[in-house]
């Protein structure tokens, strides 16, 4: 009787062990998501550095019905969620500068006294939104999901789909091909609320700075308007002791 009674004493601790395991164990689909979001977080790494930095754009836009077009812009970053960008070139517009904090966007203009508030999906010049260029920061703006690997010219990609975490940020879907073996991001699609595709991205010219292979340049291509093209070029990437209280609409005057 006392020998059926522990058989019966071990039975539940072992049924109790094995729920509890089954309970706290991570599932597929948890790991699953973990790995999407370890891929992106190293892919933004790749894309600009964590640490404050400024950097020089150059915008070159090109379409068939249309005269070349050329934008000139120093971006200032600060940790993902602060940007400013002061436009340089062409002359009509230098001195206009955006503020970014947070996915909260402001353009101040030396003519209007107040800054006026902007979207990040808003078009800033040819195929590039004010996201593009203000907010590059995936891991913070979406919910990635590993969709599969693809092969493409014998090299390995993941390819994630990337969910808006909300209508403010710059587009409500991204897939994003990621190089399996160094997490450098190769190319993206992005896409509207209503799931049509706007614009394709390569990430090209890899070039080694601040420590890391980092692309130098993004081809922007109009998935709507056959031949429109937006080359953005990246120059003079460094790291900079960027204070908080430049990001603010009272500073925006101040900037030199």
């Amino acid at each position: 009787m006392k020998a059926l009674r522990l058989q019966s004493i071990l039975a539940v601790l072992l049924l109790s062990v094995s729920l509890q395991t089954l309970l706290t164990a991570p599932t597929k689909a948890e790991d699953n998501d973990a790995l999407a979001r370890s891929i992106l977080e190293k892919a933004d790494e790749i894309r600009f550095p964590r640490e404050s930095f400024q950097v020089n754009v150059n915008i070159q836009t090109t379409s068939p019905d249309m005269p070349d077009d050329l934008h000139k812009y120093q971006v200032l970053s600060k940790g993902n969620e602060n940007s400013i960008v002061r436009i340089t070139e062409p002359a009509s517009e230098r001195g206009q500068t955006i503020l970014m904090k947070g996915r909260d966007l402001w353009i101040f203009m030396p003519s209007v006294s107040q800054p006026i508030r902007l979207s990040l999906s808003q078009r800033l010049t040819g195929q590039v939104a004010n996201g593009d260029i203000a907010r590059a920061n995936f891991t913070g703006d979406y919910h990635p999901q590993l969709l599969r690997t693809d092969t493409i010219d014998n090299e390995k990609y993941y390819v994630l789909e990337l969910t808006g975490v909300d209508r403010s940020v710059t587009y409500q879907k991204v897939l994003l091909w990621v190089e399996k073996s160094s997490f450098r991001p190769y190319r993206a699609k992005f896409y509207s609320l209503s799931n049509r595709l706007l614009k394709t991205c390569r990430y090209i010219n890899y070039e080694m700075i601040l420590g890391k292979q980092r692309p130098t340049r993004l081809v922007m291509e109009d998935a709507l308007k056959q031949g429109e093209v937006s080359i953005l070029d990246y120059s003079d990437m460094k790291l900079r002791d960027l204070p908080d209280k430049i990001f603010t609409k009272n500073y925006l005057k101040r900037l030199e």
